[in-house]
């Protein structure tokens, strides 16, 4: 399934329904859109998303989306809303998703994900309540975070940076 913002995937026009050509705006190729009276171009910028290391009970909390093979575990992400600061979508976050009232304890940093066109704000997150997972989820793990490992991409260079931290 194509990401929305990715540039990559854009062949049709989002105002007018034409077809995209690419031509060199601000320095780099980008889909726009030559149908009379349009003008359209694609920029295809990244967007945000708000992410949480989780602690929680003496642990880190990582879930398991819908969909994701079954030893895939993650953290808790979602899109940025409209009108709202990243600390605010990430506690709506963790509230949505594993049903836990949060305090944001830091910013632990901002990352680019350039396989999913999105930028990560990642925050460590520390939560009190009974999990009780949302609709998007299937899963979760409780993680000592002696146990826990970073992995190379995306949200796993946030538990990379927030175990460095804890040291």
């Amino acid at each position: 399934m194509p990401h929305e913002g990715s540039r990559e995937e854009a062949r049709f026009c989002l105002r007018c329904g034409a077809p995209l050509v690419v031509e060199e705006r601000a320095g780099r190729a980008r889909p726009l859109c030559r149908a009379a009276g349009c003008g359209f171009v694609h920029w295809g910028n990244p967007t945000p998303v708000v992410a949480a290391v989780v602690e929680h009970d003496d642990g880190v909390v990582l879930v398991r989306a819908k969909g994701w093979p079954e030893r895939l575990f993650g953290l808790v992400t979602g899109f940025l809303e409209a009108d709202e600061s990243p600390e605010e979508g990430v506690l709506r976050e963790v509230r949505e998703e594993l049903g836990l009232h949060g305090r944001v304890a830091s910013l632990i940093g901002v990352y680019a994900f350039p396989q999913r066109n999105e930028l990560l704000v990642a925050f460590h997150v520390r939560a009190s309540g009974v999990v009780e997972l949302g609709e998007e989820l299937i899963g979760h793990r409780l993680i000592p975070p002696d146990k826990l490992r970073p992995w190379p991409f995306g949200t796993g260079l946030a538990v990379r940076d927030w175990l460095a931290r804890r040291m």
